[in-house]
């Protein structure tokens, strides 16, 4: 396993000025968010949750998980959260080369917009999805600078709760954002089956902690 911390460096940060790492603000506010779903079960059980504390998130989508869970997926939607591209079939950048990868992304958001979205509680444009999260968060610099032109926004992390990691415990998972965690920091987590059981320990806590310390949780913009 390649070493990540769970706190991003700011040399990481410096390397890749281009692509969004944390946001930040003089306001006490984080940003949630989920990769790889929509999920069976896990992902509305995440929606439900996030509406207990009114807080906003957002849900980096894999499209073939849209296509196989298209009511789910209209379920991120209708609570008014946004949605991010996590490729069509969460594939590795950097065993990819840079054609195949961007055809695969254009594919996933070829399927948002057959999803024919007509939400009248968001103001998000979902024709036209333009945050991008690198499965495993990896990807090569030429694939970034040609989604940089095409007009994504590439979105990394400020803090990784590791909770899809067999090896770390619920509890970890917890000390590993709120230790690290603060004003403009996203967060990331994973509404999967594999993170299902740490995410759901950590996720309430997370939200109970922080809005008790007067934070709000907003979507990426």
């Amino acid at each position: 396993m390649i070493y990540k911390p769970v706190k991003t460096p700011l040399i990481a940060k410096s390397v890749f000025p281009n692509y969004i790492w944390d946001i930040p603000s003089n306001e006490k506010t984080i940003f949630l968010t989920f990769d790889d779903g929509p999920t069976p079960k896990i992902t509305n059980w995440v929606l439900n949750t996030l509406k207990d504390y009114n807080a906003k998130a957002t849900f980096f989508c894999i499209g073939n998980n849209i296509e196989k869970h298209p009511e789910i997926f209209q379920n991120i939607l209708t609570d008014g959260h946004n949605i991010g591209n996590h490729t069509q079939n969460h594939i590795k950048g950097w065993k990819t080369n840079t054609e195949d990868y961007l055809k695969d992304i254009k594919i996933c958001n070829q399927v948002f917009k057959s999803q024919n979205i007509n939400n009248e509680s968001s103001s998000i444009s979902y024709q036209n999805v333009n945050l991008f999260r690198p499965p495993y968060g990896q990807i090569k610099p030429k694939q970034g600078k040609k989604l940089i032109e095409q007009g994504f926004k590439i979105i990394m992390w400020d803090v990784l709760s590791f909770d899809w990691d067999k090896n770390v415990s619920k509890e970890t998972c917890l000390n590993n954002v709120i230790s690290k965690a603060k004003s403009g920091s996203i967060i990331v987590f994973h509404d999967s089956i594999k993170a299902s059981k740490n995410m759901m320990y950590t996720l309430p806590k997370v939200l109970d902690f922080f809005t008790k310390r007067d934070y709000t949780f907003k979507a990426l913009d």
